[in-house]
């Protein structure tokens, strides 16, 4: 299973930015993390940080080539103003989990809005840097679920070239 992490504009910024808000953990801690937990899920992780919108979509776009299964997803503020993020999610058709952080809703109203939440498979807000690790054990889970689906399907079926 392969699962790319993608944190949006100034996550880079962790540790540092309104630690009240957002805690004390750093980017590379929460990276750290969720490559552990990678290991404990026997789940290759592949993790990547931008500021440029831009290069968030080419990473997603990108997700077919590296044959991601799914995507954990902290768009940051491009949450509340990326058509195009959302776009590009739908282009490639993976499972994505949503995850905030703080909790958007006890924000500024203008937080309240996400261009994601309803194409995504799942949204976790305001648990801090844990929300990570559930949003990719959720994630994880329904690629699972997903995986023994499509192989049941197939149980039973004779192979094309015994029906012809």
């Amino acid at each position: 299973m392969k699962i790319l992490i993608i944190h949006g504009p100034n996550l880079n910024m962790l540790g540092k930015r309104e630690p009240g808000t957002y805690g004390n953990a750093t980017l590379e801690d929460i990276n750290r993390s969720l490559r552990n937990l990678g290991e404990e899920l026997d789940a290759h992780v592949d993790i990547m940080q931008s500021n440029n919108e831009a290069t968030l979509i080419d990473a997603i776009h990108g997700a077919l080539d590296k044959r991601i299964d799914g995507i954990v997803i902290n768009p940051g503020a491009y949450t509340h103003t990326s058509i195009a993020l959302r776009d590009a999610l739908l282009s490639v058709n993976l499972p994505f989990i949503e995850v905030h952080i703080s909790n958007t809703f006890a924000r500024e109203s203008f937080r309240h809005k996400s261009y994601l939440s309803d194409v995504a498979a799942g949204v976790i807000i305001g648990l801090g840097p844990v929300g990570y690790l559930f949003g990719m054990r959720a994630l994880a889970q329904m690629l699972q679920v997903r995986h023994i689906a499509q192989a049941s399907e197939g149980i039973g079926e004779k192979p094309a070239a015994l029906t012809e």
